[in-house]
């Protein structure tokens, strides 16, 4: 993301790759039309890479499933005119750092191949003419010249109930920014309405919907209510007219799910404490058999 961004959008973004590998597999299925099994392995490239101007790029998530397919997910809050070729630097250095790899396997004399990850940029802003995917043209003189494509994902044109079909549910703190420029433009009762279903049906309802589902674990479940409660605090919680919708908002995306985690805890301290009962009953039989002899 570009630095002028507030870099909330860039954690969060990172933070939604650290929950579950079932919710994270769901995500890239969802994405690529891919149907890996939620067991599969997933490996986290979270490296620099350095270009030729010596500049640290950071790319924002390469994963690795299965140990051999490898994506790409660039995530933009507004617009950038070069993003298709950040993307591609990006995938060349990860491409770089996989060809030592082939090469312990692979005959020296035969060509090498470089395995780019499969791109693809998540649009978090709306604007008129954006493209289904980018297109780099790479030339190389008498050789030809060849595309290289990166599709993209138009969140804000994405409903929840399409989030849901898709398993997509990881991304689902991002609806807040559906309501944002409305929200800045005009706290008005209607807006204000707006937002409070947005949060209570479309994020919560999808949430727990999920979970329902089994998308998604509880402790995924939690973290997104958590980052939803972040990206809210961010976005809309300084206006004076918030001040109701807050309250109700905090005690939503918090309470809920730490009630189920409260019945959680209940329930294997009740288990602990009838084993423990078990346990010193069992001493006691020992006990009195030791003290007959």
């Amino acid at each position: 993301m570009s630095q002028s961004i507030h870099p909330i959008y860039d954690r969060i973004f990172k933070k939604i790759f650290t929950l579950s590998s079932t919710a994270v597999i769901n995500m890239i299925n969802g994405l690529f039309e891919t149907d890996y099994p939620t067991d599969s392995t997933v490996t986290y490239n979270w490296t620099e890479n350095v270009n030729e101007g010596l500049h640290m790029c950071l790319a924002d998530t390469i994963l690795t499933i299965a140990g051999k397919y490898s994506y790409h997910l660039e995530a933009q809050i507004s617009h950038d005119e070069n993003i298709v070729l950040r993307v591609f630097e990006y995938g060349f250095g990860h491409a770089q750092k996989q060809k030592s790899v082939a090469l312990q396997t692979n005959d020296p004399l035969s060509p090498q191949t470089l395995y780019f990850p499969e791109p693809k940029v998540i649009l978090l802003y709306d604007r008129p003419g954006t493209p289904d995917e980018y297109i780099l043209n790479l030339d190389f003189g008498s050789q030809g010249t060849f595309p290289y494509k990166v599709s993209t994902f138009k969140y804000l044109e994405t409903t929840p109930e399409e989030l849901t079909k898709k398993k997509l549910i990881i991304l689902i703190p991002f609806e807040l920014l559906k309501l944002r420029s409305a929200i800045q433009k005009e706290r008005s009762k209607e807006n204000l309405s707006a937002l409070q279903h947005l949060i209570f049906h479309d994020i919560i309802g999808a949430i727990n919907m999920n979970l329902d589902a089994g998308n998604i674990t509880i402790d995924d479940a939690r973290r997104l209510r958590r980052l939803t409660q972040k990206l809210y605090d961010h976005i809309y919680a300084h206006y004076d007219e918030m001040e109701d919708l807050n309250m109700m908002t905090d005690e939503s995306l918090l309470l809920d799910i730490d009630i189920i985690e409260m019945e959680h805890e209940k329930e294997i301290a009740k288990i602990i404490e009838k084993k423990d009962a078990e346990i010193a009953a069992l001493k006691a039989e020992i006990e009195l058999l030791k003290n007959d002899k």
